[in-house]
């Protein structure tokens, strides 16, 4: 889709970069030493960690991710909000008070707390660093999504922005400055989405199109032999046609330009197609992209209210919202992907889809036979929502943010603060979600832009707000990543050498790696360009649920664990998750593969890193029993 910037939102984004730079100068000014830098000096009261805790949670995943996801596949891609939530519970009652008190710094000093083990220390390290980096790449790419339509650049030029941005932040006041970007930037997302929210309910339902909808046209076509021979419009030439993703389509030419169509019981609709040329050149619908703009789609073909169908209903409730969605039939655009000569031509065409299967689950997550579940991806559904579930209590951002309060008891008060903030966020999620499916609003290039357009079709300002907040989100949880993975180098590898070194060396070290890790993320989010952040979100959690979760899991509840144990255990889970997901077969589309030649043919490991990984950490741990000998007491 192309983009026109507005001075508005241009401005608004303009404010919050800088005031999200002058809170971190300033806090930079008050902070010392390297548990100022890495943990905020335990300081932070409960309430405004909470809400910070909500703003680190609530990141491009979550806001640009799952609205995307629920917009083209409903219910299912509300699962994601569903299983985020529920990996709270781990954290409130099995890991946030427990790991409050083992830790000093970093989720490795709870897991080495009483080893003093150097395979604990560098698992643990590299453990931090892969999994922030697997997290950081989906908030690169939803950093990029934001900056087009809010400033009309490319995408890697908005990646490079918000790279350049978070390092200065993280270089000049580590955790403090992050945390108060966090809480008013968690607050002020919450807040407009909930105004998002009243908007969509108030303004209802119409079979209207949008200003920028581009309405599909029907033509009526003369089969011979199979084939199109003749369409009844002037103008309109065959000039090609192709069979593939179950469906006839048609290349007609009119005026010179030619278009695709498809062929739907001797109807031809016509697609919305993006054709990139062997030199480079890319045609919307078979002209200049700067003369043929389109949206998509995703609107009501037809509105049931109490029984009869009704032109629009308007003032709905929560609950009358939902039922008149179930009840009425959506104009959703499926895509296929083919070669055209030399030309890769990439075509969205028309699928009336009933709203009774936009509440259920299986538009992508294939569970139910009736729409073509299998026992694979019935062990890929099983195995993502068992990673969301315990991965949450796994992420080394999320838990270092426990060493910032000044108690046990301020660390379970701020994840129960939390708990409140982000289930009222992921249930705004599914009306904003769903809001953009039927307001005709949705970019079909990308799934990540629906809540952000849905608030430019409610109005420009409220586009620009919006769109500024959920920039400074993506900026807060970078900040948060990159904290983590910088004391993962800075304090754990450090440990690791056995070197003694000054808190001041140490955040040096830390500031230098938030500069590597803040480049080696801006490279990824540029090269996954275009995937559903949500989607990359579930692979970070994946890893971190395999290589972290039980080895903190059985620290804490089973006496015999050993150092060796822990540190196998870290090893296998990573290295099996890492394998899984490199070979599976949304990564073998990536690498320019058939995706059916991916030998796992799966894209979530959980189901079998995870009891992997539990696996090795009992069987190592009962054999090196030996060890426990000079463990040291911890009472928790």
């Amino acid at each position: 889709m192309i983009y026109d910037p507005s001075v508005l939102p241009v401005i608004i984004f303009g404010i919050i970069v800088v005031a999200v730079l002058g809170i971190s100068f300033y806090l930079g000014k008050r902070t010392s030493g390297a548990k100022g830098y890495f943990a905020a000096g335990g300081t932070i009261p409960w309430a405004v960690n909470g809400i910070a805790f909500a703003g680190d949670y609530l990141s491009a995943a979550s806001f640009l991710g799952i609205c995307g996801m629920i917009a083209f596949y409903g219910y299912d891609g509300f699962l994601y909000s569903i299983g985020y939530l529920a990996g709270w519970v781990v954290a409130l009652f099995v890991i946030a008070e427990p790991l409050k008190r083992r830790g000093k710094f970093t989720f490795t000093d709870a897991l080495d707390s009483q080893f003093n083990s150097k395979g604990i220390q560098l698992m643990a390290a590299i453990s931090t660093l892969v999994v922030s980096i697997f997290y950081l790449i989906p908030q690169m790419v939803g950093a990029g999504v934001l900056v087009t339509p809010l400033l009309g650049v490319p995408h890697w030029i908005g990646v490079l922005g918000v790279g350049i941005i978070v390092i200065i932040i993280v270089a000049t006041a580590g955790m403090k400055s992050t945390t108060y970007v966090q809480f008013i930037k968690g607050a002020l997302l919450i807040f407009f989405s909930l105004i998002v929210v009243i908007m969509v309910l108030n303004k209802g339902f119409s079979k209207a199109p949008t200003e920028d909808f581009h309405e599909p046209i029907s033509l009526s076509a003369v089969m011979s032999g199979g084939e199109v021979t003749d369409v009844y419009e002037a103008g309109y030439s065959v000039v090609g046609s192709l069979e593939t993703a179950g469906h006839d389509f048609i290349k007609l030419s009119s005026d010179g330009i030619e278009t695709w169509w498809l062929l739907d019981e001797g109807e031809l609709k016509e697609c919305l197609s993006k054709t990139t040329a062997e030199d480079g050149t890319i045609l919307y619908n078979g002209a200049d992209k700067e003369e043929r703009k389109f949206f998509s789609v995703g609107s009501m073909v037809r509105i049931f209210a109490d029984g009869q169908e009704v032109q629009e209903i308007r003032k709905l409730n929560v609950f009358s919202f939902l039922a008149v969605i179930n009840d009425s039939v959506l104009l959703q655009f499926k895509n296929t992907t083919f070669t055209d000569g030399t030309d890769k031509v990439h075509i969205w065409y028309q699928q009336e889809t009933p709203g009774s299967l936009m509440m259920r689950p299986g538009l992508k997550f294939k569970v139910d036979e009736d729409l073509g579940a299998t026992g694979k991806t019935k062990f890929d559904f099983v195995s993502l929502m068992i990673a969301l579930f315990f991965g949450t209590a796994a992420l080394p951002h999320v838990l270092i943010r426990y060493y910032t309060v000044p108690s046990p008891k301020d660390a379970r008060k701020s994840t129960i603060l939390a708990i409140c903030a982000i289930g009222f966020f992921y249930i705004l999620t599914l009306y904003m979600g769903l809001g953009a499916a039927v307001n005709g609003v949705l970019d079909v290039e990308s799934s990540n832009m629906a809540a952000p357009l849905l608030a430019k079709s409610i109005g420009l300002f409220l586009f620009a707000v919006i769109s500024a907040v959920a920039f400074a989100t993506v900026l807060g949880t970078v900040s948060g990543l990159i904290v983590a993975a910088s004391g993962a180098v800075a304090h754990d590898l450090a440990n690791f050498m056995g070197k003694e070194v000054s808190d001041e060396r140490r955040v040096v070290l830390g500031k230098m790696s938030a500069v590597v890790v803040g480049v080696i993320a801006i490279l990824l989010g540029i090269l996954f360009k275009g995937m559903n952040v949500s989607f990359l979100v579930g692979w970070a959690f994946s890893i971190a649920a395999s290589a972290n979760f039980p080895a903190i899991l059985m620290l804490l509840f089973w006496k015999k664990t050993t150092a060796k144990g822990i540190a196998s255990s870290i090893l296998m889970g990573m290295v099996s998750a890492l394998t899984i997901i490199l070979l599976s077969p949304s990564m073998f589309v990536r690498y320019g593969m058939d995706a059916a030649q991916a030998p796992f043919g799966i894209d979530n490991p959980g189901m079998i890193s995870i009891p992997l990984s539990f696996i090795t950490l009992i069987v190592v741990s009962l054999i090196t029993q030996k060890d426990n000998a000079t463990k040291m007491e911890h009472k928790d």
